[in-house]
């Protein structure tokens, strides 16, 4: 092979150094369902790293409802929603999510995506483009979702709107720069649940900020759909919030158990992002029968089965708050199945990682980029199929874990 091929000798070069920097990731292939336990290289572990929050994705009635759909409907789409693609049962979909958030945005309707990258592309790409070049602005939490970031920066590009960052636990400098800003449009992104911490935006206040200042307020609720309110609607109606300026991003593929992803915000919006969502636009539509067996999730959901497994869930919660005690190892506080443990170093996370795969447990270490620097840790999320034994022998086995890895440390 020519030593003149530099792509190639960047790509291995760059792939050392993330080496050295114990920053390389590498892909373990599961053998069975998504569930609780999962056989992994022929051995089996106790899983606490999936977003399978009320434990759906192995759920029999899921399970017989994707083998309908896919006999109803082939197992293919076809071609994009706008050619041939959109199926009956991609609209039953769409009038279901949308009557979720009814109470919460007028006029509500939604749109069904086979991911929630591509929705969070089209939702922020989309909207931008509503205003003239130059004369958007957007405002994005500086924790917010990778696809959320790149959404945004994606926007900037293509339309030159201005970018600034903010910190969703202190909102006086979000304040004060839409105070400032003559643009005729804004929008404020926000993860309605961080993803690495499990904490909440404070959807409220950020409303009442996109009220004040003449701004769109849009939530990804990745990680709250199905978890958050009474019926699982998700943080919108955890806060009991209702606005036109509301636009509403949620995921199929946690706590519903299936796959995709939904935009729902006001008729006009949406009708907009049908027009111009080139994402959208230019997507092969999920199967149907992917949207045939997510009716079956919702029900779930919404009904006694749900609110039963949200209250299992929260109990879960409150085990771990009271009863998960460190030495050294820092936990954040969060009220939600995400519960991270801070380690620091990458070296700390990967060395408690592994102790805790040799006793049988998959909680992989999470490292930067996806965490800032300093902050690499585990990522603890709970499942409505863990019982309450599982979650206390997990307890027991961090503490061990934790007193190992200080021995080893020193």
């Amino acid at each position: 092979m020519s030593h003149s091929f530099k792509a190639l000798h960047l790509a291995e070069s760059q792939i050392a150094e993330l080496d050295l920097q114990l920053l390389r990731r590498r892909l373990r292939a599961t053998e069975s369902a998504c569930d609780t336990k999962s056989t992994v290289d022929g051995r089996e572990l106790k899983a606490f790293c999936s977003n399978d929050y009320l434990g759906l994705a192995n759920h029999p009635a899921l399970i017989a409802a994707l083998a309908e759909g896919a006999k109803r409907y082939g197992v293919g789409s076809g071609a994009s929603h706008l050619i041939s693609g959109h199926s009956v049962a991609h609209e039953l979909l769409e009038k279901k999510l949308a009557s979720f958030q009814s109470q919460h945005i007028p006029q509500a309707r939604a749109l069904f995506f086979s991911t929630g990258y591509l929705a969070n592309l089209t939702a922020i790409t989309g909207l931008v483009r509503l205003a003239p070049s130059g004369q958007a602005s957007i405002y994005s939490a500086k924790l917010n979702h990778a696809s959320l970031i790149d959404g945004v920066r994606l926007a900037g590009a293509q339309n030159k709107a201005s970018v600034t960052l903010f910190d969703h636990t202190q909102l006086d400098s979000l304040t004060e720069s839409l105070k400032n800003d003559q643009k005729p449009f804004k929008l404020i992104v926000t993860d309605g649940v961080f993803s690495m911490d499990g904490d909440l935006a404070p959807a409220k206040a950020l409303l009442q900020i996109a009220e004040q200042y003449d701004a769109l307020l849009l939530i990804d609720d990745a990680h709250g759909f199905g978890v958050l309110g009474k019926q699982g609607h998700g943080i919108l109606e955890q806060d009991n919030l209702n606005s036109e300026r509301l636009i509403y991003i949620g995921t199929l593929g946690k706590a519903a158990g299936v796959s995709g992803a939904f935009i729902c915000a006001h008729d006009s919006f949406i009708e907009w992002l049908i027009q111009k969502g080139r994402p959208y636009i230019y997507s092969t539509a999920t199967p149907p029968a992917i949207a045939h067996t997510l009716l079956t999730s919702l029900e779930l959901i919404e009904g006694e089965e749900g609110q039963n497994r949200r209250t299992h869930l929260r109990q879960l919660i409150e085990i771990w708050k009271k009863e998960m005690v460190f030495a050294q190892w820092e936990k954040s506080f969060s009220s939600t199945p995400i519960q991270p443990v801070i380690l620091g170093s990458n070296a700390n996370a990967l060395l408690a990682a592994k102790l805790l795969d040799e006793a049988g447990y998959w909680i992989p270490a999470i490292r930067p980029p996806t965490v800032p620097d300093g902050s690499a840790r585990l990522r603890i999320t709970f499942s409505a199929n863990h019982t309450v034994d599982d979650l206390r022998q997990l307890i027991h086995q961090l503490k061990q874990i934790e007193q190992t890895s200080m021995v080893q440390a020193s």
